[in-house]
């Protein structure tokens, strides 16, 4: 496996709950993030998913430091960025770059297109001589699949993808290594986000970018990404790759998500089994004992209440040559197919199933005959005694 460029070790923030007004006293804290642990190699895409308020944004966050950590590790390359001195994080900052998630106000509507992609330029002026930014930035206008003739037009003339794509070009301005996207198309259309997605893609193997990939729409997770974390309550409960956490998920929340995706096939939404989930999510203020979803799993036992499940390959995958054979945060992990495969709704028995379409169309085609030509003479017309024709399939009995 390639080196890690980025590894996270047991992150937490904690958000304090005070009461007073003179003297401020903590009495609680929300815990956002409490101890998420992950590994971004370089050249991949890591996909975060969660429900809202699970800690997502606030992981992305601290990963280009705009929150401190209330604990933990966030290492780049060997550096701890946690450690690094305001000068030395300055340097770090220019290869860890953000694409935030509302193209609406995360553009300053008095500056122009110019001034927002090269305001980096301002930060970091080795990156850019003075005289040649203007034309850096019409570069990165064209990248992105924008006219670089709009370099001096506000963001309110631009449609939404368009801001988003302007956004992107901010975050390539530096040249960065590693790209944090926190729910860059949440805020799109369909179409938009295709485009957007594609576009984020297309950049990867440009510029050899890392991507930690935010959303809430599991499709597009699955469509960009390489490897897939699943968060609940401040922590990762799933990780693995695209093909092991869609296709053989062991935790009971991945499996609850990944049946709440919307099934276009008829056929394969009769077959899949919907699992809903009953009771509301905990507040983070108030974190359940044990395991944080036993609250509203269907599997919680006394055990769940009384032990933290360890992120680990469960016992019983561990000496399988499975694709379940992935980190779990469960006590009772087992892989559980939510979707049929296509292939298995379309053939259920192959030994029943007649010829292959494509064959049986060349067999139709041998049987029938042949159209007549231009020259071809005219069919005999039945004479009085001749018997009538029988209908398709052979004669009909009552």
């Amino acid at each position: 496996m390639a080196e890690a460029i980025l590894e996270v070790r047991d992150l937490h923030k904690h958000y304090p709950l005070t009461q007073g007004i003179l003297f401020r006293k903590q009495v609680g804290a929300v815990k956002a993030v409490d101890g998420v642990d992950f590994d971004l190699v370089a050249g991949e895409t890591l996909g975060i998913v969660g429900e809202s308020g699970c800690g997502k944004s606030t992981v992305a966050k601290m990963l280009v430091n705009l929150e401190k950590p209330t604990s933990g590790t966030i290492r780049y390359k060997g550096e701890d960025l946690t450690k690094l001195s305001p000068r030395a994080l300055k340097a770090v900052r220019r290869n860890i770059q953000m694409v935030f998630q509302d193209p609406y106000t995360s553009l300053n509507p008095r500056m122009t297109v110019g001034d927002i992609i090269g305001e980096p330029y301002e930060i970091h002026p080795e990156v850019a001589p003075k005289g040649d930014r203007r034309r850096k930035v019409q570069d990165l206008l064209d990248v992105v699949g924008l006219n670089p003739e709009y370099i001096n037009r506000y963001p309110h003339q631009f449609s939404g993808g368009q801001r988003q794509r302007i956004g992107i070009a901010r975050g390539l301005a530096l040249q960065p290594e590693v790209i944090v996207a926190d729910e860059p198309v949440s805020a799109l259309d369909v179409s938009v986000q295709a485009q957007v997605v594609n576009l984020l893609d297309r950049l990867q193997s440009e510029f050899s970018l890392s991507y930690v990939f935010i959303a809430h729409d599991l499709s597009i997770v699955r469509h960009i990404s390489d490897r897939v974390g699943v968060m609940y309550l401040g922590r990762i409960v799933e990780i693995g790759t695209d093909v092991q956490i869609y296709d053989h998920p062991t935790h009971p929340y991945t499996q609850a998500l990944l049946s709440a995706v919307p099934v276009p096939d008829p056929e394969a939404r009769a077959h899949r089994e919907r699992i809903i989930l009953t009771g509301d999510v905990p507040s983070p203020a108030n974190v359940p004992s044990g395991c944080r979803f036993r609250t509203r799993c269907w599997k919680a036992r006394e055990r769940c209440e009384l032990e933290v499940p360890l992120l680990a390959v469960p016992a019983v995958y561990r000496l399988a040559d499975t694709p379940a054979r992935h980190d779990s945060a469960c006590h009772f992990a087992e892989e559980k197919q939510v979707v049929p495969p296509e292939e298995s709704l379309a053939h259920p028995d192959p030994l029943a199933d007649g010829p292959a379409p494509v064959e049986a169309a060349r067999e139709a085609a041998e049987g029938a005959p042949e159209e007549p030509g231009p020259d071809a003479a005219p069919p005999e017309e039945p004479g009085p005694d001749a018997a009538p024709p029988e209908e398709p399939g052979g004669p009909k009995t009552l």
